[in-house]
């Protein structure tokens, strides 16, 4: 289990475990005003460049991230 399961059910456990109305409804009020419904349109360039890094994927072209770093390091040299 990652961190970020660890930390929702952590909070599910003492949201069910609570009898304290008003916490739920400062909870209720802050995923309410955290939700976005905003839908974000990509531009054509946008979506070429994550077809083609789907693309990357699929074909096995990547690279790690401690390699990164290695390039980031000498290419900074």
């Amino acid at each position: 289990m990652n961190a970020l399961e660890n930390i929702k059910n952590s909070l599910i456990d003492r949201i069910l475990a609570t009898r304290n109305e008003q916490l739920l409804e400062a909870i209720k009020i802050i995923f309410d005003s955290t939700q976005s419904e905003e839908i974000i349109s990509l531009s054509t360039e946008q979506i070429e460049m994550l077809s083609l890094s789907e693309k990357d994927i699929e074909d096995g072209k990547l690279v790690s991230e401690s390699e990164l770093s290695k390039r980031d390091s000498k290419w900074l040299s």
